[in-house]
């Protein structure tokens, strides 16, 4: 029997546990994707407020989770506050942990596209009636969200790649399955291997999706890339 017909009775063998790996995988990748994008939304709001100090705090805000790395902000969250009194679990770790990071370079993306609005747009509205609430959940944020799809898109696609880390934190998704089963044969580059494709097959999929989103949402007029 070859190397490559044992490790797939291996795989076989724990294919339960792998799939359930999978399956958290995917559910943390969406959870994060989605209360990453809410809370980036809520962000960019209060960026742009008309109080300093309010600006500030946020501004503290993305330039911490966007300078800080987001396995080392992990591991102080779950190494280190249960040393004064506040211990979460691995999935409350990363959950916390992920949106955190993921709306800062978010709100980083929506900034930018609401930058290359057209201010007298935004003052007619204003002239119209329209309170700053009502221009940015109405006028503002539905095209600064239409603009930033392909840099959301690579976002997700780096939430979904980086759940790979979560297995540091004991959180047992799908590449801390594959590392058990590694574990168990030694065939570490196999399972290296076919984590690689299960990734890059996950991502396909999501880069397909994006396109298909990109095309139906485009400006008229607009240029999309084949």
């Amino acid at each position: 029997m070859t190397s490559w017909s044992t490790f797939w009775l291996d795989l076989v063998d724990q294919w339960p546990l792998i799939l359930a790996g999978l399956y958290k995988t995917l559910l943390l990748a969406a959870i994060v994707s989605v209360t990453g994008l809410a809370l980036g939304i809520l962000v960019l709001y209060f960026h742009g407020s008309s109080r300093p100090v309010v600006r500030r705090i946020v501004s503290g805000y993305i330039s911490f989770f966007v300078g800080t790395p987001l396995l080392v902000l992990l591991f102080l969250m779950y190494y280190g506050l249960p040393r004064v009194g506040l211990g979460m679990s691995p999935i409350a770790v990363a959950l916390v942990g992920f949106t955190l990071n993921i709306a800062a370079y978010n709100s980083a993306y929506l900034s930018t596209a609401r930058n290359a609005l057209d201010p007298v747009e935004l003052e007619a509205a204003r002239a119209q009636g329209f309170s700053d609430r009502h221009v940015f959940f109405l006028i503002t944020l539905p095209q600064v969200l239409r603009m930033s799809i392909p840099a959301l898109t690579n976002q997700v696609i780096l939430n979904l790649k980086d759940t790979s880390i979560a297995f540091l934190i004991q959180y047992t998704e799908f590449f801390a399955r594959m590392q058990e089963l590694a574990s168990t044969n030694f065939q570490f580059f196999k399972a290296y291997l076919v984590s690689a494709g299960v990734y890059l097959t996950l991502v396909s999929i999501v880069v397909l999706a994006a396109r298909s989103i990109e095309k139906r949402l485009r400006l008229p007029g607009s240029y999309t890339p084949p």
